[in-house]
């Protein structure tokens, strides 16, 4: 045994078999103590994992088929419920000609976009709200009290919200739809279906937002024109004139009490 690790320490280089040495002692030993060790080491307590399926079965009655079809259509509903309450509200109209406003003065993200759409719900709810009572009182506390079925409450729910949208609604924009359709001409407006209702209630809202926009345009632009020939006229030309004339329109837009003048206009422009 001595001849051979002499043989072996005159072969080799000695700092090379002493770094494997130090290596082994390193990471065997401490391993070897850890294996001995751990039989008499407690054991962490075991948490269960839950395991989650999801599948088809056959079903055992067709009454399982009808509620889990109800369930995805009360799903389904929900997820469209943001889209309803833009498409048939008068929420539409009101965030656009906020928007206008913004854009306007000039400010991009001044007042930024959760607040004009918290505030377009409010105005909405506010607008809103007669309907919102008819629909309370004729539709949804009589299903409550099981005094009327589904299809009745959902009929007489329709009834203040299509009277909202008719009053809102140009006639050529229902004639509008009725061509591209085909469909023959109602004689009355309770023949006019709510499919061709709603398109018809979402372009003349965007109309009128666009024609309350447009005039709420006007006194800004003539603001930047003004500082425009001003900055020329002292050839300041190297200076962009909206940077000058975003605080004056600021100002002005305050002085004026800009914000409830928008909201009056917005709630004039409402037939009631």
């Amino acid at each position: 045994m001595a001849a051979a690790l002499k043989r072996l320490w005159e072969r080799h280089n000695p700092f090379l078999i002493c770094g494997a040495v130090a290596v082994l002692s390193l990471w065997v030993i401490p391993a070897l103590a850890l294996a001995q060790a751990a039989p008499n080491a407690p054991t962490a307590p075991t948490v269960p994992i839950p395991n989650i399926n999801i599948g088809v079965g056959q079903a055992k009655s067709p009454s399982e088929v009808v509620g889990a079809l109800q369930i995805m259509l009360l799903l389904t509903v929900l997820a469209l419920a943001p889209t309803l309450l833009v498409l048939v509200t008068s929420f539409t109209r009101i965030i656009v000609v906020l928007s206008f406003v913004r854009t306007a003065i000039g400010t991009q993200q001044v007042p930024p976009n959760q607040v004009l759409v918290g505030l377009a719900l409010l105005l909405t709810f506010f607008v809103m709200n007669p309907v919102i009572k008819d629909v309370n009182t004729n539709a949804v506390q009589p299903y409550l009290r099981h005094k009327i079925s589904q299809s009745v409450a959902l009929d007489k729910a329709a009834i203040p919200l299509r009277g909202f949208m008719f009053k809102q609604t140009r006639e050529k924009d229902i004639q509008l739809f009725y061509s591209i359709s085909k469909d023959p001409r109602p004689k009355e407006q309770k023949d006019v279906p709510t499919y061709l209702l709603v398109p018809a209630f979402v372009l003349s809202e965007l109309k009128t937002a666009f024609e309350i926009g447009f005039a709420i345009y006007i006194p800004f632009i003539v603001i930047d024109m003004v500082i425009a020939s001003i900055l020329l006229s002292m050839g300041m030309m190297m200076i962009p004139p909206v940077i000058i004339s975003l605080p004056f329109k600021i100002l002005i837009f305050i002085l004026v009490d800009g914000w409830d003048l928008t909201v009056s206009a917005l709630f004039q422009s409402f037939k009631q």
